[in-house]
């Protein structure tokens, strides 16, 4: 939903369904990594407004870089389903 442009949190958890709090461990943890970015605005009325916003970042894709996620991912085992 950031993709289209900054939101802050009520509108975001208003528009994806789940619960502020919720949401906000979400955009924490995003915001830790690095790929969201976060300011703090006072509205009209005096409310404060969390904005979130997506950080620009670009992936540089390598054979190496592959096969390290490769080496992460795992296979479930599907013994006994039908």
């Amino acid at each position: 939903m950031l993709v289209e442009g900054r939101n802050y949190v009520s509108q975001l958890a208003r528009e994806l369904q789940i619960s502020r709090p919720l949401l906000q461990i979400h955009l924490r943890k995003l915001e830790q990594s690095g790929l969201v970015s976060s300011t703090l605005e006072l509205s009209t009325d005096g409310k404060s407004m969390k904005f979130y916003e997506v950080t620009p970042f670009s992936w540089d894709l390598s054979p190496k870089l592959i096969a390290r996620a490769a080496a992460t991912l795992t296979v479930a085992d599907n013994k006994g389903d039908n």
